[in-house]
């Protein structure tokens, strides 16, 4: 993991030294052991180890540039770093967001860390950022706005799960993505980690073992059956466990690779190279483009008859999550009961704000005034 996020030597700060009796400090007490290091690598999710490898690699290369050190830099470098970004073209044609500047300067700080030396103070670069961000507003740039997820709402998943051949290996696998992972409302991460021995088919509905990242802990979700067949996880989940047996696969992965002729786990390779999982698992990211394609392989049709594909919005693997909450709100159950039941933090308020955008109408202020 160290490879990622390669950390510059750097020397300790000098023990201070005491009067009295009490034990100095050595060099030793102020560094990370590479072990140490390299844990904290790897207790970060690697979307965001990537991510800070892409910001570290673009300060440094831009510290080159302007004959500055990059570690550890100062509080003017950082500043005038992230005042370039502000005006600066990146690789999309205009300047980063506000919410990938503020990234960047948390990967900054992260590589101070790991390299046992102070993290340089942002007061006056989040100040700039604090400019940026207004200034994007007033001029009404999307770029302003922090961009989220659709909520994939009971409507919008009968709606996707309309796009799928349910015949095939694939589509009961796709149909499994969409309501399994809607009703336990798991991060696309979790979801693509379940194994078949994590899902269990009982009498009264599906028990999930899943292991909910946020709050380090493994969760046993209950999820009943369905009274529609055709939106019912359990019997999704069911029918792919069935017809992966079939196919000979009894363990492993629950969400595996399936080729257009149904061959689960093809071989893929790279530059002569072997990659992907040896047993098939899914990537999260794949497991997401199931949710961002069914949605835009739905056909919707305007009030005058004008067919178009695609539904409107933003839809990730994020949306599955985002629905549950929304749906179970609407419907009624209780703020804590949805958290528990999706391994949010108590006090989330990431759920928190999926709750008020779901309460926007039925528990409006203004209603009644």
């Amino acid at each position: 993991m160290t490879d990622l996020l390669p950390v510059p030597a750097v020397s300790a700060p000098a023990p201070a030294v005491t009067a009295d009796a009490r034990p100095v400090h050595s060099a030793a007490d102020f560094t990370l052991t590479p072990a140490a290091r390299a844990a904290l690598l790897d207790a970060m999710p690697a979307s965001t180890r990537r991510a800070y490898e892409r910001d570290w690699d673009r300060f440094a290369a831009w510290c080159a540039k302007n004959g500055r050190v990059a570690i550890p830099a100062t509080p003017e470098t950082v500043t005038s770093h992230v005042t370039d970004l502000t005006t600066t073209p990146s690789d999309t044609g205009r300047p980063l967001s506000p919410s990938s500047i503020e990234r960047a300067l948390a990967a900054i700080r992260t590589m101070h860390k790991l390299a046992d030396v102070t993290a340089p103070e942002t007061k006056a670069a989040r100040k700039i950022l604090d400019a940026y961000r207004e200034r994007l507003a007033l001029a009404k740039d999307p770029a302003a706005r922090t961009r989220k997820a659709d909520p994939a709402t009971p409507d919008v998943l009968r709606a996707m799960l309309g796009t799928l051949n349910r015949d095939t290996l694939a589509g009961k696998r796709d149909a499994v993505i969409l309501l399994l992972g809607y009703a336990c409302a798991t991060r696309v991460s979790e979801l693509a980690a379940l194994d078949l021995a994590d899902v269990r088919i009982t009498s009264d509905g599906l028990l999930v073992t899943a292991y909910r990242r946020k709050i380090k802990k493994f969760t046993e979700v209950a999820v009943p059956y369905g009274r529609v067949p055709a939106t019912c996880p359990v019997r999704a989940v069911r029918d792919l466990v069935a017809a992966m047996a079939e196919a000979g696969r009894t363990a492993g992965p629950l969400l595996v690779r399936i080729d257009r002729h149904g061959r689960i786990a093809p071989p893929m390779t790279r530059g002569g190279r072997t990659i992907g999982d040896p047993q098939g698992r899914m990537t999260a990211d794949a497991v997401a483009d199931v949710v961002t394609k069914s949605a835009a392989a739905v056909v919707t049709k305007s009030a005058n008859g004008v067919e178009s594909k695609g539904l409107e919005g933003s839809w990730t693997g994020h949306s599955l999550r985002r629905g549950f909450a929304t749906a179970a709100r609407r419907s009624g159950a209780a703020l804590e009961k949805i958290g528990r039941h999706g391994g949010w933090k108590d006090g989330s308020t990431a759920l928190l704000g999926y709750i008020e955008e779901s309460d926007r109408w039925t528990d409006n202020p203004v209603t009644g005034l």
